[in-house]
């Protein structure tokens, strides 16, 4: 069956989002490589952005991965306030679901709070303080 793992792009703070997520998810990098990990002569790395992240790889639950890099500055920033796709977590408890909403969603804005939702589930939305959204669910008649 096919995976799906979601890769995210940071204007140089990848570094610092992903020791943010490992707090709250848990677990350990599967890897951590830096710009200047990969510099050649033909393919010279900027002093300014050898430190930051060329990839970076955190396994979550059994068969996840939250992968992620830093833009170049030679690629122009994004602009995180039009960054609208989400990553949606299928929480296993409504414990853990509320875990994960209140830890990841600290310092960020919450878009709409986490509660039982008219579809059925237990449902909550939020920007992270790095600029990446978020979905978090529960759903009893899946888990439970």
């Amino acid at each position: 069956m096919a995976q799906i793992n979601p890769y995210i792009h940071f204007n140089g703070n990848a570094e610092e989002a992903f020791t943010f997520y490992k707090s709250v998810f848990g677990g350990e990098f599967a890897m951590v490589a830096r710009f200047k990990d990969f510099s050649n002569p033909e393919h010279p790395v900027a002093e300014n952005e050898a430190n930051k992240i060329m990839h970076i790889a955190l396994p979550i639950g059994k068969s996840n991965v939250l992968m992620a890099s830093d833009t170049p500055e030679s690629m122009g920033r994004h602009n995180e306030n039009e960054t609208r796709s989400k990553i949606s977590i299928n929480a296993e408890s409504k414990e853990e679901a509320d875990k994960l909403f209140n830890g990841l969603s600290e310092g960020g804005k919450i878009e709409m709070p986490i509660a039982d939702s008219p579809w059925g589930s237990y449902f909550g939305m939020f920007r992270d303080k790095y600029g990446i959204e978020w979905m978090v669910d529960f759903d009893s008649r899946r888990n439970g």
